[in-house]
């Protein structure tokens, strides 16, 4: 009898597995998608919306400073003029992907309750995906031999 090699592969399951099913709603987000949350509600929104005027108020106070300073002579400050209105339109971006839970505003060309496709293997690494599919029905073989029983898709003749 052949050692068993350590770490060795028991079964191989092939089958794709299932996704995960659309979450339960929340009651503070509202309706959900499996995607996730479909719009922010109630006292989270108000949250999110306040942390968005408190950016743009800080962002138009600290443009305003730097623009005042640039004007009277201190040339460093031009570059924060046109920093702290990238910070506000930064800002707006965040606000508006934490409204919508983090979803594009794009539909990328498909339903919203349909899947993507999945993941085509680049043809460079067929050969490679063979060949260790290639090794892994090798390992399962001489398991199968080491334990005395039919290797996988092995056909017996009775």
């Amino acid at each position: 009898m052949l050692p068993l090699p350590a770490g060795r592969v028991k079964e191989v399951d092939d089958t794709p597995t299932p996704g995960p099913g659309p979450a339960p709603a929340d009651p503070l987000r509202g309706p959900t998608h499996p995607s996730g949350p479909l719009r922010l509600h109630g006292i989270e929104a108000a949250k999110v919306h306040g942390t968005l005027l408190a950016v743009l108020v800080l962002c138009s106070l600290a443009f305003r400073f730097e623009l005042v300073r640039a004007l009277g002579g201190n040339g460093l400050s031009w570059a924060y003029v046109f920093e702290w209105p990238l910070f506000a339109a930064f800002g707006a971006y965040m606000w508006w992907t934490v409204l919508r839970g983090g979803r594009s505003s794009r539909k990328n060309g498909r339903n919203p309750g349909t899947r993507p496709a999945p993941n085509k293997l680049d043809p460079k690494y067929a050969g490679m995906l063979k060949a260790w599919q290639a090794h892994q029905r090798d390992l399962q073989a001489s398991q199968a031999e080491a334990e005395g029983r039919d290797a996988p898709g092995s056909t017996t003749s009775g």
